[in-house]
C-alpha cells in the first residue's frame, strides 16, 4: 500500500476519535432527560473528558515514548473501544463518568500515536501534509460525526451511538493491524523538560490566550444542542442540518485562518478572527425566531473560531521554533483544559443565570484571548528591540 493511503487511514481513525470527543454535544439534552438530571451537569461529562485528556495524555506520553508506535496505538484502541462499549452498556450517571475517563485515555494516546505515526511513515518532504490530513481527519467530525450523531441518537437512542463508535474502533484496530507498519519509539524527553517551556513568559501567553480562547468556545458549544432547541427555539427537525453547517464553517474557517496567516500575519489574524467571533456570538444571541440568520450567525461563528486554530497552532511553534513538537503537545493539553473549563463555566452560567445567557459568558473569553493577543505582540517587539 502506498504510504499516502496509510496517512488516509490514520485519518480516518482520527475522525473517529474527534466524533466521540464532540458527538455528546450533539444530543446532551438527550443524555439529560434520560437520566433524569439538568443540562448544566450533563456538561459536566465533557468536563470530565477534557480534563482527563489533558492531564493524563502528557503523562501517558512520555511513560510510553519508547514502545513501537504501532503496538501503542493498538493498545490505545483497546482501551477506546473498552471505554465506549461501558457507556453502551452501564449508562448510569457514575459509570458514564467513569467511562468517558477511560475513553478519554485511550483517545488521547491515539490521536498522538496517529500524528508521530504519519511523520514517521510519510514520503520525504509531506510530513506537513500528512500531519494535515490526520489533524482534518480529527476536525471532520465536526461537520460529519456531530450531525450524524444526532440524527443517530434521534432514532435509536443515543446509547446506540457509543455502540457504534466502539464497533468502529475495532475495525479501525484491524486497518491498523493490516496497513500500517512498525515504527520505533523516541528517546525519552522528561516531563519536567517539557513543562520548562512554561518559564518562558513568551510561552505562557501563548498557552493562555488558547485557554481563554477555546474556554469562550467551550462555553457554548458544550450546549449547543439545547442552545439552540430550548434557548433559540430552533425546530427539532433542523436541529442535525444545523450542526452540519457549523461542522461545514468550521472547515472553511480553519483553511481561511491559515491562509490569512501567512498573507497577513499572525497577530492580524487571530484578532480580526476574535473579533468576528465576538460579533457572531452576539448575532447569534439574537436569532430566535429566524432560522435562517441563526444559521447565517452559526456559520460566521463557526469559522471564525476555527480561523483561529491553525493560526494559534502556528503563533506557538514561531515562539519556540526548535521545540515545536513540545509547543504543540502542551497546546493540545491547554485545548482540553480550555474545553472542561468551558464546559464547567458554561454548567455554573445556565445555573445561576440561564441557558440564553451563555453567548454572553463566551464573548468574555474571547474578548480576553484579543487582549493577550495584542499584549504577546508588544511583548515580542519589545524583545526585539
Amino acid at each position: 500500500m502506498k504510504p499516502m493511503w496509510k496517512i488516509y487511514a490514520l485519518a480516518v481513525i482520527s475522525f473517529l476519535i474527534g466524533t466521540s470527543q464532540f458527538v455528546i454535544s450533539g444530543f446532551l439534552d438527550q443524555i439529560a432527560t434520560t437520566m433524569g438530571i439538568s443540562v448544566a451537569n450533563a456538561g459536566q461529562f465533557i468536563t470530565v473528558y477534557s480534563l482527563t485528556y489533558a492531564i493524563a495524555t502528557p503523562i501517558l506520553i512520555t511513560l510510553t515514548v519508547s514502545i513501537d508506535r504501532r503496538k501503542l496505538i493498538l493498545w490505545s484502541l483497546a482501551v477506546f473501544v473498552f471505554g465506549n462499549l461501558l457507556s453502551y452498556f452501564f449508562p448510569g450517571y457514575g459509570c458514564f463518568i467513569l467511562s468517558r475517563m477511560i475513553v478519554a485515555l485511550g483517545a488521547g494516546m491515539v490521536i498522538v500515536t496517529t500524528l508521530t505515526i504519519a511523520t514517521k511513515i510519510a514520503p520525504a518532504g509531506k510530513q506537513a501534509s500528512s500531519i494535515a490530513a490526520v489533524t482534518t481527519g480529527f476536525t471532520t467530525a465536526l461537520i460529519l460525526g456531530v450531525p450524524i450523531g444526532r440524527l443517530l441518537s434521534s432514532a435509536f437512542g443515543w446509547r446506540s451511538v457509543f455502540l457504534d463508535i466502539a464497533l468502529f474502533g475495532v475495525l479501525a484496530t484491524l486497518v491498523i493491524i493490516a496497513v500500517v507498519p512498525n515504527a520505533k519509539g523516541d528517546d525519552p524527553v522528561p516531563l519536567l523538560k517539557q513543562f520548562a517551556l512554561l518559564k518562558n513568559p513568551n510561552v505562557l501567553t501563548g498557552l493562555i490566550i488558547t485557554l481563554f480562547w477555546l474556554s469562550g468556545y467551550a462555553i457554548v458549544f458544550t450546549y449547543i444542542s439545547p442552545y439552540l432547541l430550548q434557548g433559540l427555539h430552533l425546530p427539532e427537525g433542523l436541529l442535525s442540518p444545523a450542526l452540519f453547517v457549523f461542522g461545514i464553517a468550521c472547515l472553511i474557517g480553519t483553511t481561511i485562518g491559515g491562509y490569512c496567516a501567512d498573507r497577513f500575519g499572525i497577530t492580524a489574524t487571530l484578532l480580526i478572527g476574535m473579533g468576528i467571533n465576538v460579533v457572531s456570538l452576539t448575532l447569534l444571541s439574537l436569532s430566535t425566531g429566524s432560522p435562517v440568520f441563526l444559521f447565517i450567525s452559526l456559520f460566521i461563528w463557526s469559522a471564525s473560531v476555527w480561523s483561529s486554530q491553525p493560526t494559534q497552532q502556528y503563533n506557538l511553534v514561531t515562539l519556540s521554533p526548535s521545540q515545536s513538537g513540545i509547543m504543540l503537545s502542551l497546546n493540545q493539553s491547554a485545548s482540553q483544559l480550555a474545553m472542561a473549563i468551558g464546559a464547567a463555566v458554561g454548567g455554573v452560567t445556565i445555573n445561576k443565570f440561564s441557558l440564553h445567557s451563555i453567548t454572553w459568558f463566551g464573548t468574555v473569553g474571547v474578548a480576553a484571548a484579543m487582549i493577550l493577543v495584542w499584549g504577546l505582540h508588544h511583548m515580542q517587539i519589545q524583545h526585539a528591540d
